[in-house]
C-alpha cells in the first residue's frame, strides 16, 4: 500500500504487476503469487488502520471501476481495451453471487474458498456467527462484505470487554445520549452519558464502563458497499504511553460499528500495556 516513513515506499504491488505485464519489457519476474494482493492489501490496511485511497493503483476501490460509457463499452467488448491487467490477477473475485439471511453453512464455506481463504473449522465457525448477525440486517451479501468480515476477525483482539448492546438519542438543537452495555470477566456494566452526538455520547459511556480515562487520537468511519444497507467500517486509534493502538468495527448500523472499533482497541491496548489500575 505504499506505507512507510514520511512520503512513504514503493507500492510493492505495482512493482509486481508491472513485472508481472511488462515481463517482455523488463526481462524480469518474481515467485509472489499476485492472487493474494487485494487480499494482503486489506490485511495491512485493517492492521495498520491506514486506509487505502479510492484511486490508489491496483488495490484501489476505483482501480477496476469504469463509469464512463465508452469506457464500459470498451471494457464489456474487450477487458485490455483499459485494463492491462484482470482483477482476478490481484485476488479481485468477479463472481457476482451473493449470500443472503438463508444461506447455509455450507455455502458460506464454499464462497470463502472459492475466494481463496482457508481456515480451520473452529475460524469457519466464528465467521458464520458473524455472517448471520450481518445476514439479519443486509439483504445481499457481497464478496466484499466476506473480505470485510475476515479482516475484522484478523484484527481480533482477545475480548477483555465485549459490547453486549448499545442505545443511542439525538435531535437537532440538543444533546445527544448514549447508553452501552459491556460484558468482562467482572460481569455487566451500563453506563449512560450525555455527548455533543451519537458517537461522542457512546464513547463516553464506554470510558465509564471500563473505568479508566482513553485518550482517542483519531476516528474514521466509511462505507464498504453501495447501497442503504451498505456494511459502515469505522477505525479508531487510541493513544497511551507514547504507544498507538488500532481499533476496528464492523456493522450495518454505524453507531455500533464506530462503538465496536473503540472497544477492539481498548482491548488491544489492555494486551499490550496491561490495566491502567492493575496488573493485567
Amino acid at each position: 500500500n505504499g506505507i512507510g516513513e514520511r512520503a512513504g515506499n514503493a507500492a510493492m504491488e505495482e512493482i509486481v504487476m508491472a513485472l508481472a505485464t511488462r515481463n517482455n519489457h523488463y526481462k524480469a519476474a518474481t515467485n509472489i503469487d499476485t492472487q493474494q494482493i487485494f487480499r494482503a492489501s486489506r490485511l495491512v490496511s485493517s492492521l495498520t488502520g491506514v486506509s487505502v485511497h479510492p484511486v490508489k493503483a491496483i488495490v484501489g476501490e476505483n482501480a477496476f471501476a469504469h463509469e464512463s460509457g465508452i469506457h464500459q463499452h470498451g471494457v464489456l467488448s474487450n477487458p485490455l481495451t483499459y485494463e492491462i491487467m484482470t482483477p482476478e490477477t490481484v485476488g479481485i473475485s468477479s463472481n457476482s453471487i451473493v449470500l443472503g439471511k438463508h444461506s447455509g453453512r455450507h455455502a458460506f464455506i464454499t464462497r470463502l474458498q472459492d475466494m481463496g481463504y482457508d481456515f480451520d473449522q473452529e475460524k469457519y465457525n466464528q465467521l458464520f456467527v458473524r455472517f448471520k448477525e450481518l445476514a439479519d440486517h443486509k439483504t445481499n451479501i457481497s464478496d466484499r462484505d466476506l473480505e470485510a468480515l475476515v479482516s475484522e476477525k484478523a484484527a481480533y483482539r482477545p475480548e477483555w470487554f465485549r459490547l453486549v448492546s448499545h442505545q443511542e438519542h439525538s435531535s437537532s438543537g440538543g444533546r445527544a445520549i448514549g447508553s452501552v452495555v459491556l460484558e468482562s470477566s467482572t460481569g455487566i456494566t451500563e453506563e449512560v452519558c450525555f455527548g455533543e452526538g451519537p458517537v461522542d455520547a457512546a464513547y463516553k459511556a464506554v470510558e465509564k464502563a471500563v473505568g479508566f480515562d482513553i485518550d482517542l487520537r483519531d476516528f474514521q468511519l466509511k462505507a464498504v458497499t453501495g447501497g442503504v444497507d451498505a456494511l459502515g467500517e469505522s477505525t479508531v486509534l487510541v493513544e497511551r504511553d507514547g504507544r498507538k493502538f488500532y481499533g476496528r468495527g464492523l456493522s450495518t448500523n454505524i453507531i455500533e460499528a464506530s462503538i465496536r472499533a473503540y472497544v477492539n482497541a481498548i482491548n488491544s491496548m489492555i494486551a499490550a500495556c496491561g490495566f491502567p489500575d492493575r496488573e493485567s
